[in-house]
């Protein structure tokens, strides 16, 4: 008998994922946790029926949420990254010798502990001397921390279930105050196709325009994703993505990529037409 993973991306259209087996699956305190093996996207696990991440193309993904904003400030030490729990953002940035500090808060420590045991790819460098977790709210989290950071990455689930309250005004403001005068806040913004993600993103675009003085949004193409076609949010007190990126600065480092490079940095931020009117329509 076939076994075959689906999510569904509205009420016409799904993606399917034929699989060998199901590696292990749970019900946590938080969200129905899945890990599953297959032969065209290796190993890969979902959060409440949904993709989060695939062996295959995990790449494309953590590349873009990390290295963009160490791009415009390679002088970034202290980090603080929200969700992530599959470890691949921190793997990422683990690879930068400047930075000092990773604070990585996860809501759902089964998330963390599981993508150890199953998805070691991602999750290698959890341990790295710098990382430190919290297994708790983020949303209290950056509410009652005293730091600076120079970078907050929100790598958050969609909008509902435990990730809800990393999408709202009130959460944003407290991230804008943590950040340093040259921080810089990164977040997905999901997929600008299906109506469900484009209302999201529209509903995000309004309230971190409103906080941040620079605001943009860049994109990348993640076949596991819905649509394949996904958005990022580089927010700022100073820099601008486009303007204020350190090229040269960053390709002396040497590190190797499979998806970022210093000239998609720039390209990725030509927006398609319908997602420029989006933008518009926003305002």
């Amino acid at each position: 008998m076939e076994i075959w993973y689906s999510e569904y991306y509205s009420d016409n259209v799904k993606l399917s994922i034929k699989v060998d087996k199901q590696l292990h699956g749970e019900q946590s305190d938080f969200q129905r946790i899945d890990f599953f093996e297959s032969k065209e996207f290796g190993r890969f696990f979902t959060l409440d029926g949904l993709m989060m991440a695939t062996e295959k193309d995990e790449f494309i993904y953590h590349d873009m949420i990390t290295h963009t904003a160490l791009a415009v400030n390679p002088g970034i030490k202290n980090v603080l990254v929200i969700g992530a729990g599959d470890g691949g953002t921190v793997r990422e940035l683990t690879r930068y010798k400047n930075i000092e500090k990773i604070h990585m808060v996860e809501i759902d420590e089964r998330v963390v502990r599981l993508c150890e045991e199953y998805l070691p790819l991602t999750a290698s460098k959890l341990k790295d001397s710098r990382v430190s977790l919290y297994f708790q709210d983020g949303l209290e989290f950056v509410k009652k921390s005293q730091e600076k950071y120079d970078l907050i990455i929100v790598d958050s689930t969609d909008p509902i279930g435990p990730g809800e309250g990393l999408f709202t005004m009130e959460f944003y403001t407290d991230c804008y105050n943590l950040l340093s005068d040259e921080g810089i806040l990164i977040n997905q913004h999901e997929s600008p196709y299906y109506d469900k993600d484009r209302k999201e993103l529209i509903r995000t675009r309004q309230k971190i325009k409103k906080i941040f003085e620079i605001s943009r949004v860049y994109q990348a193409h993640i076949p596991t994703y819905p649509s394949g076609h996904w958005l990022f949010g580089f927010a700022s007190k100073k820099y601008d993505p486009v303007k204020d990126i350190k090229a040269d600065e960053w390709n002396k480092m040497g590190l190797e990529t499979k998806y970022y490079n210093t000239d998609l940095h720039v390209g990725s931020f030509a927006l398609p037409t319908y997602v420029n009117e989006l933008m518009e329509d926003e305002s």
